[in-house]
């Protein structure tokens, strides 16, 4: 990465928390037909304002659409506690991007930016947050608190994470999910962010890795991150190329034409069974082309939230 790549992408993701919430009211404003229906990120509902109430609470942008004046009436505060897990391996820095833009990223770049628009909803809805990162070691632990410097904290975190020149190489998953497992002690919503890609993968101490994720009755699911275009559909122009495993640096020479159809076929499998061994242990599993805007991550925490209070 040069340096002018290096200042670009750093001013992308500058100010995460704007970029987040511009990604937020984005969601909110695609499914919010009306000032009374449909999901509100930050209320129970609006009560016409009475004189001699504070105005602290008066919907002012409703004034303006509306000419009356409506209060929000809050929810009671939640005990939702939420812990997110973010996979920054070598691999998860792929496609090599010299200008990441919200339409042009890759997949750390989607996962960090998934996790603050989560955070934004968190913080509307005043719920706890965690983090951890791993790579080819357990790097970063929070704790799930619901405090602005708390948040803060995260927020920094994840831009740190965008911005690092040298991610881990190699990753043992498993290893890690079982520690993290260990850490988050009190019932909580978990969301893992990940490729799930790892030398010599283990098939079975994955899964069973997964499931230590479900002790102390968690909810737990997967963000299955993929470039699709080229991860899933393994769409290369049919020259000569060199593919780079970027976590163990071995590589191959070929024709991408040569082996498309074996890859798409190995891939599928191991979609399918991630698929149905998340089943078994009860993980909602969700593919993600990051390629993709974040709603499929928005819809899936809303209605995972209002299964899990």
């Amino acid at each position: 990465m040069d340096l002018r790549t290096e200042l670009h992408n750093a001013s992308l993701f500058q100010n995460l928390e704007l970029l987040a919430n511009q990604i937020v009211e984005g969601f909110i404003s695609g499914i919010h037909k009306s000032p009374f229906h449909g999901f509100s990120a930050e209320f129970a509902e609006h009560k016409i304002y009475n004189t001699g109430e504070s105005t602290k609470h008066i919907d002012w942008k409703l004034y303006a659409k509306t000419d009356k004046l409506y209060t929000k009436r809050y929810e009671e505060e939640t005990n939702l506690r939420c812990h997110m897990i973010l996979d920054n391996s070598a691999s998860m820095h792929y496609p090599a991007i010299k200008n990441l833009s919200l339409d042009h990223l890759n997949k750390i770049g989607f996962g960090v930016l998934a996790i603050a628009a989560l955070m934004q909803l968190l913080k509307k809805q005043r719920d706890a947050v965690g983090l951890s990162v791993f790579s080819d070691a357990y790097t970063y632990y929070a704790p799930e608190k619901g405090s602005e410097r708390h948040r803060q904290m995260l927020l920094s975190k994840l831009s740190e994470v965008s911005l690092d020149p040298r991610p881990g190489r190699e990753t043992r998953i498993y290893t890690y999910l079982h520690q993290i497992a260990e850490k988050i002690k009190r019932r909580s919503l978990v969301f893992l962010f990940t490729d799930m890609f790892q030398a010599g993968a283990d098939e079975g101490q994955l899964f069973e890795a997964l499931r230590h994720l479900k002790y102390n009755k968690h909810e737990v699911v997967l963000f299955h991150l993929l470039d699709a275009e080229t991860e899933m559909h393994f769409n290369f122009e049919n020259t000569p190329k060199r593919f780079l495993d970027v976590e163990t640096g071995e590589h191959i020479d070929l024709y991408a034409d040569t082996v498309k159809e074996a890859y798409e076929a190995e891939l599928r499998r191991f979609m399918e069974g991630l698929k149905l061994q998340c089943a078994r242990y009860r993980i909602k599993y969700v593919p993600v082309d990051i390629r993709d805007n974040f709603s499929r991550v928005l819809n899936t925490f809303m209605i995972e939230r209002q299964m899990f209070l």
